[in-house]
């Protein structure tokens, strides 16, 4: 079709034509619709009385109505079961008999799944169904059509799972005899090798071997290689059905031959039916019969059957470990070096092919090789338990290595998804995949991703605590490496289209609390979340990242960060300019109800949520109004009683003010269900208490946080405190050193002198020496500040009296305490009495006035 112009539309004889041709295409492109349109005589045909019943008009239809009205009918079979069996069964089901003889492939597959639900939900009993469904559905299990003949097979299967076993040997297993024969059709023996399986498990162990293995090992042997290869799955049903020892002498033998069979379609069968088996068989067949086949076939899978490759890859894991008891070293060593191969299959340089070769590789080859390496990474875990868990690094870490960084995603996938299992089994050792587990978090594709975040939080634990006996070197060596990781993780996630992969991710990362620092959390991913509920605009995703940074909230160990967050979410989420924002905010105060003590949200975000009472946007006071009963709920009384009068009077002013219908209406149904609840009193209550012992629980916890938050805060004000006494303690012995010498040459220098000369001096040095004792000792006293640490109560209750009331004339009474207390501990050598030291004290004070100012700036300090 050419394409019109409008232009530079020439309307000239020589191109007239060709706008013609145009429009009769696009004629031609509205026929159809046209021809769709019913005539009236057929609108009258397809009409039908309304007056009549159910099954009046489901028969009218399955009689003279169109091939969808009857298909509907089929359809709607369970519910006219459920309404009226009696009549469904003697008036609806004939009919849907006689219609299904030349219904059309729609209508044969709708029946299938209507008699399967029809059986699912027991509508009649099973005698019933036997004797009314059970004929209907063996009639058209030979559809000629493969689709339909596959789903009425797939109903008769359920069927004979629930029908009595005489049913099943007069209508099913003895027709079954002359179905299976050669001379029957390709479909008929096919759907009795299917039917051999599930009447295997139904009948005993001698009933099978009388009735059921003859067919078995015809079927076996039969010219079609689709025949064989489809009796050689069922084999294993058939063996779990007869027992061990008829499996040993019957199955086993047949196994063997179809495993040499020329079709590689019944190899593979009977290979995978050997490996599912493998529990069945005693250690004499597993060395002699079963190992053997398994090294032929693994020798073969290289050379001359690549058609065998995926699916030995597929079940090696299970191979190994079903074998594992009766490998020689050599042999274990055999397997292992064949899974490694298996490993990076595709990958490497074999047999001298170089680039070029591999280059020319055909599509098929490369999409089977991807399908080897991904069922290697799938068999990972069991792997690491045939080799043991303690020789991971030696013998299998290469393998993990590689397969984490394979160049395709599926392969990469499936290491993502068993990688919770890899660190499960490694245990102590975990610490050994933790750059791997950094690479699939920073992996190109989200899918990998996505896969690793299911186990994401039992992963992390596991590496952080590096198992159960290992110490903390190597979760110390872990988390720097673990967090740009996750970040940039989450940023990836953020900038893609797949927002379930990120919602999931902030959902997962709710975890961290429990994995890094509280103040790791603050810096690196609590922002990032406010931020994320800002400017994101998937919903989704703002309510995980709203209630991932609630958990932060909960569990962060600084008051000032806490208030920081929580100023944050009432001024940019509640009084945001963006209505959606305020919206998120109604979101962020339900999940800190869920999380948060009743008295914290009280504190905080009581008021602020009923501010939003005179917002602008009708939708911020619906959402508003449906959260109220939660907000009352937070409520306690006597505590909270002028915030209940706060929440009447917004209530009131809503009642009164409003102009939305809408909200009206809301805000009607809202005051009837807040006057029938019940606040909870301050006192426990019995109808409350399970809420109470929760909420109260909630309250300890959060009073605990702000202890250990006070207990850290004087830690560290004591670590500086031993710090500076111990700097001034070195600075005295240095001055005391220097002036010692000083000291004894005046003194030796010195001659007689007059009485008081000699007492003046006495005294001065004295008082000197008790100042000194009273300042060391207030500042001396806080380091002995904790009770735990105090010789005495006494102690502990003046130092708390003094910290209380610090300023200048506190320290001086303190001190004048402390001379006291001094003085009369050491009363046997006091030299004079206390109120001469009180003079003494004053008098140097006064001499000494700048020194007293300088200790004073000091204490202050």
């Amino acid at each position: 079709m050419r394409p019109v112009i409008f232009s530079k539309m020439d309307f000239s004889h020589s191109n007239l034509f060709g706008y013609i041709e145009d429009l009769q295409e696009l004629t031609i492109i509205e026929r159809p619709v046209r021809r769709s349109l019913k005539t009236p005589e057929e609108i009258e045909r397809l009409t039908v009385d309304e007056e009549l019943s159910d099954t009046e008009r489901a028969v009218y239809l399955l009689s003279s109505g169109h091939d969808i009205q009857g298909t509907s009918v089929v359809a709607n079979l369970p519910v006219l079961m459920r309404q009226n069996p009696a009549e469904t069964l003697r008036r609806v089901l004939p009919k849907i008999r006689e219609v299904l003889h030349v219904a059309g492939v729609e209508m044969q597959l709708t029946a299938a799944v209507s008699f399967l639900t029809v059986l699912q939900e027991e509508s009649v009993s099973i005698h019933t169904y036997s004797h009314s469904f059970l004929h209907i559905i063996l009639q058209n299990v030979e559809h000629r059509d493969a689709g339909v003949s596959n789903a009425w097979l797939e109903t008769l299967l359920a069927v004979i799972e629930a029908l009595p076993k005489e049913t099943v040997r007069h209508e099913i297993l003895n027709p079954l005899v002359s179905k299976a024969q050669l001379s029957q059709t390709l479909q008929s023996r096919l759907v009795s090798c299917k039917i051999m399986g599930k009447v295997a498990n139904k009948f005993e162990a001698h009933v099978i071997k009388r009735e059921v293995l003859p067919l078995v090992k015809s079927l076996c042997q039969d010219v079609e290689y689709e025949v064989r290869t489809c009796m050689c799955r069922q084999l294993e049903h058939v063996a779990r059905g007869i027992g061990t020892e008829l499996t040993k002498t019957v199955v086993l033998p047949e196994l063997v031959e179809l495993a040499r069979d020329e079709g590689s379609s019944v190899r593979l069968a009977a290979f995978e039916t050997l490996v599912n088996l493998l529990d069945m068989f005693d250690a004499d067949d597993r060395s002699q019969t079963v190992l053997p086949l398994v090294k032929s076939f693994c020798e073969k899978s290289f050379k001359a059957d690549e058609s065998i490759l995926v699916s030995l890859s597929f079940h090696l894991g299970k191979l190994c470990n079903g074998l594992y008891g009766i490998f020689t070293p050599e042999q274990h060593l055999r397997f292992l070096e064949f899974y490694k191969k298996l490993s990076t299959l595709g990958l490497q340089q074999e047999n001298g092919h170089n680039d070029n070769q591999l280059h020319l590789q055909t599509l098929e080859q490369e999409k089977k090789y991807i399908s080897v390496r991904k069922n290697c990474a799938y068999n990972f875990p069991a792997m690491i338990v045939f080799v043991d868990p303690k020789n991971f690094n030696l013998e299998l870490y290469s393998i993990f290595f590689c397969l984490c960084h394979d160049p395709e995603v599926p392969v990469r996938y499936t290491m993502a998804i068993s990688f919770f299992e890899v660190a499960k089994l490694l245990n102590s050792d975990v610490y050994t995949i933790h750059k791997e587990l950094v690479t699939l978090l920073q992996d190109e594709s989200l899918e990998v991703l996505d896969a690793l975040v299911g186990h994401l939080p039992e992963i992390l634990e596991l590496m952080t605590n590096g198992g159960e006996n290992s110490g903390s070197e190597s979760k110390l060596l872990s988390i720097p490496d673990l967090i740009p990781a996750l970040t940039t993780a989450e940023q990836r996630a953020a900038t893609s289209l797949k927002w379930r992969t990120h919602e999931k991710l902030l959902q997962k990362y709710a975890c961290l609390p429990h994995i890094i620092s509280s103040d790791q959390i603050y810096y690196r991913f609590l922002h990032r979340m406010l931020t994320v509920i800002l400017t994101n605009n998937v919903l989704p995703v703002q309510k995980a990242a709203a209630r991932t940074l609630c958990v932060y909230l909960r569990y962060n160990r600084k008051q000032e960060q806490r208030q920081e967050v929580i100023q944050k979410l009432i001024e940019q989420l509640g009084q945001g300019k963006s209505y959606w924002n305020r919206l998120r905010f109604l979101d962020t105060c339900e999940f800190i109800m869920e999380l948060f003590s009743k008295s914290f949200f009280c504190k905080y975000f009581f008021l602020p949520v009923l501010e939003l009472t005179h917002d602008p946007v009708a939708n911020v006071r619906m959402k508003l109004c449906c959260l109220l009963p939660k907000v009352k709920s937070t409520l306690k009384i006597p505590p909270d009683k002028h915030l209940l009068q706060q929440l009447e009077l917004s209530i009131r002013k809503l009642l009164c003010q409003e102009k939305d219908k809408d909200v009206l209406t809301i805000v009607k149904r809202t005051v009837l269900e807040l006057d029938r609840m019940e606040i909870s009193v301050d006192a426990f209550q019995k109808r409350f208490y399970e809420n109470d012992l929760l909420d109260q629980e909630k309250e300890r916890q959060e009073h605990l946080l702000l202890e250990m938050e006070q207990l850290e805060k004087e830690k560290q004000k004591n670590e500086g405190r031993s710090t500076n006494i111990n700097d001034k303690m070195l600075e005295k012995k240095r001055r005391d050193s220097k002036t010692s010498s000083v000291l004894a040459k005046s003194i030796n220098l010195s001659v007689s002198g007059s009485s008081s000369g000699t007492s003046a001096g006495k005294e001065e040095k004295k008082s000197k020496l008790v100042r000194s004792q009273s300042f060391s000792t207030q500042i001396l006293h806080p380091k002995y500040g904790n009770i735990d640490k105090c010789p005495n109560k006494s102690s502990a209750s003046a130092y708390t009296s003094s910290v209380s009331g610090m300023g200048k004339s506190c320290m001086l009474s303190f001190s004048d305490d402390s001379f006291r207390t001094h003085s009369s501990g050491n009363s046997g050598n006091a030299a004079f009495p206390s109120s001469s030291a009180r003079n003494l004290f004053n008098s140097a004070d006064q001499k000494n006035n700048g020194n007293k100012e300088s200790q004073s700036r000091k204490m202050s300090m």
